[in-house]
């Protein structure tokens, strides 16, 4: 966790995914609401709530500030390594186990996402939990290999192991439940998993082992003790925009400029994730060449489950309009037990630890360095440092032409007002109510729009890059103490 934490604290909130979840658990605590997210004061309904209640947690230790945001996710992905480790040296011994949650811990998307304040590690936490414990539930199957009935002897030599094979049980399913509390149905991909797998394993009806109907019944019962609540509250709302839009619309549009514009560009696509993933996976996708000969030469049922779940991931994604690098992370840690097991059968340690201690080294350099000097370019971040001493907790604040929901987090952190979007025609009748107040605008129109202001009012500037539009802004702020 200490690694990946590293730098998370200088580093100021990126635009726009984690300011949003970073606010909207703010706003969960003063609201005193742990089933209805807001956001600016507006219901949140694109996610569940998992991750922000993770937040909540960090912020009671270690307050409300960036470090705070993102250090859940360090946390889970913390996890993920230590599961990929138990699992690792189950199915091949210690060696392998550390080598898999290095290679998982050290992917370059893993680097990312365990630094970032958003709901994917959590996700991917609970998709590998619920990997694991399918697969442990296919090794202690209740009838013996001929299909029938065990005997006597055959009884007494899995007595010991059938308490496990019940926590296991309860493990797969409330994982399953869990995972859709972080980011929705996508977590119940390892029913695919083990569905494929199934098919595919003759000679023993496994379908019996997982008590699929009771298995989804209990966690249909445990989304429902959030779920019911939050869809009442809502009138339906949270269905319909948490799942309609965010999962059947994301489905078969682009959202937010993430996918193609026609269908020409959409079969064009159809192989993103199949060459992002050199990328998302690096170092160790160099290997990829390497790893996909040998399994199509020869395999083992771990290897058949475990590619199972890969390759069920990156097709759901390639066929999803909208697509982003990081939609395939939960493939992640089965990829990194895929690559330990083919690494250390070819007796690749060099390699691996060469790769290791380079990856970690740039990482860590990236981690301490790049984050104080790329700070000074968020606009919101800048702007709040050279303010805050004075701001007060009574102000009400607005922007023009720039409302990204960076300036909720920081402002917020100081004044109890919400962000008014305004725009040029409101400003001066925003400013002449009564009370304490700022206004964001840009630089540009400062100088027309505050030509006779009051001695008393302060002004800060700032140039930044704007990373969700990719635009570079030069903003002002105009600020109003009484």
């Amino acid at each position: 966790m200490l690694f990946h934490v590293t730098g998370t604290r200088s580093l100021p909130l990126i635009d726009r995914d984690e300011p949003r979840f970073a606010e909207a658990s703010r706003e969960m605590t003063e609201h005193g609401d742990y089933v209805v997210p807001y956001f600016n004061n507006q219901r949140r309904l694109d996610k569940p709530p998992l991750t922000y209640w993770a937040q909540t947690a960090s912020y009671r230790i270690f307050g409300e500030n960036d470090f705070a945001a993102r250090s859940p996710s360090a946390l889970a992905a913390a996890l993920t390594a230590l599961l990929i480790f138990a699992w690792g040296r189950r199915i091949g011994g210690e060696k392998l186990g550390w080598w898999a949650a290095i290679i998982f811990t050290l992917s370059l998307q893993t680097f990312v996402h365990a630094k970032a304040a958003v709901a994917d590690m959590w996700l991917v936490l609970f998709v590998t939990l619920a990997h694991r414990s399918g697969y442990e539930l296919m090794q202690f199957p209740t009838l013996n290999a001929r299909g029938s009935r065990l005997n006597s002897e055959e009884i007494n030599q899995t007595s010991k192991i059938k308490n496990q094979t019940s926590l296991w049980w309860w493990t797969f399913y409330l994982s399953l439940a869990l995972g859709f509390l972080a980011k929705g149905p996508i977590a119940w991909i390892p029913l695919l998993t083990v569905g494929s797998t199934i098919l595919f394993v003759r000679g023993v009806p496994l379908a019996r082992q997982f008590k699929f109907v009771r298995g989804i019944l209990l966690v249909l019962a445990v989304v429902a003790l959030w779920g019911v609540p939050a869809l009442t509250r809502t009138y339906g709302e949270f269905f319909f925009v948490g799942i309609g839009r965010n999962v059947v619309g994301r489905s078969f549009a682009t959202m937010e400029g993430h996918g193609p514009s026609s269908f020409g560009m959409y079969l064009l696509l159809l192989p993103f994730y199949f060459i992002t993933v050199f990328v998302t996976f690096f170092p160790w996708s160099i290997k990829i060449p390497y790893l996909t000969a040998r399994l199509w030469q020869r395999r083992d049922k771990i290897d058949d489950y475990l590619l199972a779940g890969v390759v069920i991931i990156f097709a759901i994604f390639t066929f999803v309009t909208t697509k982003l690098p990081h939609y395939t992370l939960p493939a992640f840690p089965l990829l990194a037990l895929l690559f330990a097991r083919g690494l250390l059968a070819r007796n690749a340690t060099t390699f691996l630890r060469n790769c290791a201690a380079v990856s970690a080294a740039a990482y860590l350099v990236i981690a301490l360095v790049v984050p104080p000097l790329v700070a000074r370019t968020f606009p919101a971040y800048q702007l709040f440092h050279q303010s805050r001493a004075y701001l007060q907790p009574n102000m009400q604040f607005g922007s023009v032409q720039f409302d990204e929901p960076s300036l909720v987090w920081y402002f917020r952190g100081s004044v109890r007002g919400f962000l008014a979007p305004l725009n040029r025609r409101s400003i001066a009748g925003f400013m002449a109510a009564p009370g304490p107040r700022f206004v964001i605008v840009p630089s540009s129109l400062s100088a027309m729009l505050f030509a006779d202001h009051p001695e008393n009012w302060k002004f800060f500037s700032t140039r930044g890059f704007n990373i969700a539009n990719g635009k570079l802004v030069d903003l002002t702020l105009a600020l109003k103490p009484e």
